[in-house]
């Protein structure tokens, strides 16, 4: 386990899938695809990509009051991240039961080059996604619950009830700013924005 991911944080990926609350799933080291890498479709059932806003932490978050403020400064680093969701279910009628059951529908994900520290105002930021060069998507981090740090708190408040938390160099996939897109094979997408540099996903 290399890290987690909060999912359904966007009115788009809650009006897309028609659930009105957010989940949160496992990443594995099997998941990761390295940047500019190849994502092989024949390995998935029904991706589909996001542009996304990342963080590693530098230290331990745990506690069912934890602050914005002490996951502000857990924050080592912050990152732009593509990520791939699946489902074996589909994504035809999927419920919150179904997404929770399939690890929040995290399949593979990619991070960018990392910039030191977290990034000021990222609620601010512009993420515009292009596929084969051509503009898909696009969304700011405010997107994500009004401030991505906040579903960083609502993962963390999250697992305090299971009695665990992050632990330092954790990953954290805070959620998408755009509806998700479909991926098909012969598709290079490309997330950027302003302050963090881009992450990039080959589909073979």
């Amino acid at each position: 386990m290399v890290g987690h991911k909060v999912g359904l944080t966007s009115v788009a990926m809650q009006e897309q899938f028609g659930i009105d609350q957010p989940d949160s799933g496992l990443l594995l080291d099997s998941m990761a695809v390295n940047e500019g890498g190849e994502l092989h479709l024949g390995d998935l059932v029904a991706p589909r990509v996001e542009g996304e806003l990342a963080f590693r932490l530098g230290s331990d978050l745990s506690g069912a009051d934890v602050s914005e403020e002490a996951i502000r400064g857990a924050v080592a680093s912050t990152f732009l991240a593509l990520e791939v969701i699946d489902s074996r279910y589909g994504f035809e009628g999927l419920t919150l039961v179904d997404s929770v059951a399939d690890n929040a529908a995290c399949g593979r994900f990619v991070l960018g080059a990392p910039v030191a520290g977290l990034v000021p105002e990222l609620g601010k930021e512009q993420l515009a996604c292009t596929v084969n060069g051509a503009a898909a998507a696009s969304g700011y981090g405010r997107a994500i619950l009004g401030d991505p740090i906040r579903s960083v708190a609502w993962l963390v408040r999250q697992l305090a009830a299971f009695g665990t938390g992050l632990r330092a160099g954790d990953v954290v996939l805070a959620g998408a700013v755009h509806a998700s897109l479909p991926l098909r094979a012969g598709q290079t997408v490309v997330v950027g924005s302003p302050r963090l540099p881009q992450a990039v996903l080959h589909v073979a």
